[in-house]
């Protein structure tokens, strides 16, 4: 597990666990309906943005994330190193690099 994940780990023990897997990805879809919402400001399609917000809710999205991961034993760093290989892999198979 990489350090963000362990520091992860650290505070939702502290917080006394877990939560059940779907209670997580609902939390999770809620902090992707914030981003989204931010993100319509930051665009100015509805009102207007700040960074520090935007950075807030990208922040809240990864946290609720990482928890999913910690929960599933899911190491993220090696995740995301396979998704990048298979877009790279599957990009230059298409054509498109």
């Amino acid at each position: 597990m990489n350090k963000l994940q362990k520091e992860v780990d650290r505070l939702i023990q502290e917080l006394g666990g877990y939560w059940a897997p779907f209670e997580m990805l609902a939390a999770l879809v809620e902090e992707l309906g914030e981003l989204s919402e931010e993100m319509l400001k930051f665009e100015n399609v509805k009102g207007n943005g700040k960074m520090e917000n935007l950075k807030e809710e990208i922040g809240d999205v990864l946290f609720a994330l990482l928890c999913i991961a910690n929960y599933y034993g899911v190491d993220v760093e090696n995740a995301l190193l396979a998704s990048i290989s298979k877009y790279r892999n599957r990009d230059k198979l298409d054509g498109n690099s």
